[in-house]
């Protein structure tokens, strides 16, 4: 088991050694994604000047959870390199390692975050006040429990990756349509750009019951103390569960079905 965790931490090594190879293209990246979290923010302001809270949210818990999406973004969208590894065919040799798959790409995937939490996310917490928005938890106990929840987020968030690698397999079409159609559900139905308790006529109520709502509207929620904790975590522990066993099922009937190029 040792020999096992050693190697995952020497895969999340390489991974986060990556990204000090990168060329100035990922730093014009996080100019882009402060571009967009500056603008939110204005958004924001101007849609709640005058107003008091809206749907049990006041401004300043919207501009901190807004924040902390942008800081947290890969976090609350989890994604490993699974479908790439399918459509180009590397998968073959992923599963000629000495280590479980699954646990290969969640380490080379957590790599791949401690270069961009170091770069970009804790910047962002520390020139928060700088952009009029507190970055502290409504409570001590709110932040103890975003963590756990964070770690459910990232949980059922790799479930629905592996699910979404799965489903490559499964159907005729090219990863991008997969990609896109993923990035386009996750936008939309996590609460990640917009939290789903502002969202009109009950749709937020009706998205909450989605997974999707656990890998960003949840935490997101603890944090500024904008829902029940512990019914949030519940619901996001029943998916993380659900999902990954889903997920190991849809695995394993899918690889007699792979068909890899090149491999």
């Amino acid at each position: 088991m040792a020999s096992v965790w050693r190697r995952y931490g020497a895969t999340a090594s390489l991974a986060a050694a990556l990204g000090l190879g990168e060329n100035g293209l990922v730093v014009f990246g996080y100019l882009l994604r402060l571009l967009r979290v500056v603008l939110l923010l204005s958004l924001w302001r101007s849609l709640f000047a005058g107003r008091g809270e809206v749907g049990g949210l006041a401004l300043t818990e919207v501009l901190t959870y807004t924040l902390l999406s942008a800081a947290f973004a890969a976090q609350i969208d989890a994604r490993t390199n699974l479908d790439e590894a399918i459509w180009n065919g590397t998968v073959i040799s992923r599963l000629l390692r000495p280590v479980p798959l699954f646990g290969d790409f969640l380490a080379e995937m957590g790599g791949r975050w401690a270069f961009g939490l170091i770069t970009f996310t804790a910047p962002l917490f520390v020139f928060a006040p700088l952009l009029g928005v507190s970055v502290a938890p409504r409570s001590p106990a709110a932040g103890g429990l975003f963590v756990i929840s964070l770690l459910l987020a990232i949980a059922v968030g790799t479930a629905l990756d592996f699910l979404f690698g799965s489903l490559i397999v499964w159907v005729d079409q090219s990863l991008w349509a997969v990609q896109y159609a993923r990035a386009g559900m996750i936008v939309v139905l996590s609460g990640a750009l917009i939290p789903l308790p502002l969202f009109p006529w009950g749709i937020g109520t009706v998205l909450s019951w989605l997974p999707f709502a656990s890998m960003a509207s949840a935490p997101l929620l603890i944090y500024v103390g904008g829902g029940g904790a512990l019914p949030l975590l519940a619901g996001q522990a029943g998916w993380a569960v659900f999902l990954w066993w889903a997920a190991t099922r849809v695995w394993n009937l899918s690889l007699p079905r792979m068909v890899s190029y090149g491999g």
